[in-house]
């Protein structure tokens, strides 16, 4: 009974000793190729706010057209210019039939990741890491992801440096730390499971939801908000993505947050909505685990 107490605390430590900042500060001349140096934070972006933003929005508008039987309560809360949008996209995608009959028509819904293949070119999910003990990674299951293209998102409760997180964080190995100190919360689990949930929640203005929840359970709605679980390089396996922070500009269309897999945890709305992407640094095939730097350090 001991002995299988010991290695059980053992497994936990070997999983979490790499959020344990001693261990780091102790460990980071051993591990060289586990750190990305970045001259200064202005530099610390792979590809530009504006590549970000377009894919986002082209995944996520080919995500609504897709739910679009679902949507008829947010079409009737939206202006007539956004909702002509819209009728101009099925009308090239489906010629044949009106607006108002789509989704009384709508027989093939496409599961998300399928979505995310036909829109990026490739699609991403988590399965057992290939690394020994260390659980779940991420996997390209489908496609070629291209060098700088956004491949996934870290989703999560976002809080400000001033903001209470101390009985999430205790024994909590997804909290993602920005350059500037902004925390976000990626646990799917306990304490901040509900605390997502209940942000999400308090946002929502009718139908229309301000964020996505569904990264919380099995049906992903966003099949980009796998983030949380892609793991740290080794020495043995070098990053092939990297972090980047994305702050929600204010012209977002309102239709499309519900894809936003991220909230803030305080409703003050005076500072845009963080938003942590992963960005591939090379090619990645089919059948390639994520790797990423959890250390970053600006000089």
């Amino acid at each position: 009974m001991p002995g299988r107490l010991l290695r059980g605390l053992w497994q936990r430590w070997r999983r979490y000793k790499y959020r344990f900042v001693p261990w780091i500060a102790l460990n980071l001349n051993h591990n060289p190729r586990t750190i990305r140096y970045v001259p200064e934070e202005s530099k610390d972006k792979v590809i530009s706010d504006e590549d970000v933003l377009g894919t986002l929005l082209k995944l996520f508008q080919a995500l609504f057209i897709n739910d679009f039987h679902k949507q008829s309560d947010i079409l009737t809360m939206l202006p007539e210019t956004v909702k002509s949008k819209y009728h101009d996209l099925l009308s090239v995608q489906h010629p044949r039939v009106k607006l108002l009959e789509y989704r009384h028509q709508q027989q093939n819904i496409f599961k998300p990741e399928e979505i995310l293949y036909k829109t990026l070119g490739f699609s991403v999910a988590r399965a057992t890491s290939s690394l020994i003990s260390a659980g779940k990674g991420v996997f390209v299951t489908r496609g070629l992801v291209p060098k700088g293209a956004v491949v996934s998102m870290y989703p999560g409760t976002v809080y400000q440096k001033y903001e209470p997180i101390f009985f999430q964080s205790i024994g909590n190995p997804f909290i993602f730390r920005c350059l500037d100190g902004v925390l976000i919360d990626g646990n799917d689990k306990g304490i901040s499971k509900v605390v997502y949930r209940s942000c999400n929640g308090r946002d929502q203005l009718g139908p229309l939801k301000m964020s996505d929840s569904t990264w919380l359970t099995s049906e992903i709605c966003n099949p980009l908000a796998v983030g949380q679980y892609v793991n740290n390089c080794s020495n043995d396996r070098a990053a092939n993505v990297c972090y980047q922070e994305f702050d929600v500009p204010a012209v977002f269309p309102i239709e499309l947050k519900q894809y936003l897999p991220n909230i803030a945890y305080s409703c003050d709305k005076q500072s845009p909505l963080r938003c942590v992407i992963l960005v591939a640094l090379r090619d990645i095939k089919q059948g390639e685990e994520l790797f990423s730097n959890y250390y970053t350090i600006v000089s």
